[in-house]
């Protein structure tokens, strides 16, 4: 029995400053500048220039339709720096879903984190402000609206300064720093296609 060709997905950590394709868009760089990427491959959704954070690249369009169409509602984690402290009442707002265009977001996970996180630096840092305090979030959305987090969080009152996208179901950045990526092993790719078949 002939197998099909191994397809192939990879995980890359995508800098500030770069549009998640392999073509510049205006003064932003592209994923060619970080390659190269392995032949075939490309993204899977998309991270907005000013985001950060996990990127998936993949030839195998089974893998990239279950990773982006809502109706699979896999879990995508965001680590997030907004303006001042938000109270447990905007957290649950952000929990309940609001209203973005006339249509409410999905159900959300989202906590304040009570450190800090351990994130590379800027290449551009936020401004500061001495009066402004600032507050890192922690978002799980299922869903992928655009500019969805930065949306909802100035809804509630809080616009979001930095946007780092950290893990995608079992899959984070750790090993990886911005502009590095990784492929991954048959046997991780085998346990992200089990992931994304569950129910």
């Amino acid at each position: 029995m002939i197998r099909p060709p191994q397809k192939t997905c990879v995980l890359f950590f995508k800098p500030y400053g770069v549009v998640s394709r392999f073509t510049p868009e205006g003064a932003w760089l592209s994923l060619k500048t970080f390659g190269p990427f392995p032949e075939g491959v490309y993204p899977v959704g998309r991270l907005d220039a000013d985001s950060e954070g996990l990127l998936f690249l993949t030839d195998d369009m089974d893998v990239k339709r279950r990773l982006t169409h809502p109706s699979f509602g896999h879990p995508k984690t965001y680590t997030v720096q907004v303006e001042r402290i938000p109270s447990e009442g905007a957290l649950e707002r952000l929990r309940q879903g609001v209203v973005i265009e006339g249509q409410r977001t999905r159900p959300a996970e989202a906590r304040l984190l009570e450190r800090e996180p351990d994130l590379p630096p800027r290449p551009i840092p936020i401004r500061y402000r001495k009066n402004v305090p600032t507050a890192w979030l922690e978002i799980v959305l299922r869903e992928g609206r655009n500019r969805q987090v930065r949306r909802m969080t100035a809804a509630v009152g809080h616009p979001t300064l930095r946007l780092v996208r950290t893990r995608v179901g079992e899959f984070t950045l750790d090993g990886l720093e911005p502009g590095q990526h990784r492929v991954l092993s048959r046997e991780e790719f085998m346990r992200l296609r089990r992931w994304l078949d569950a129910p």
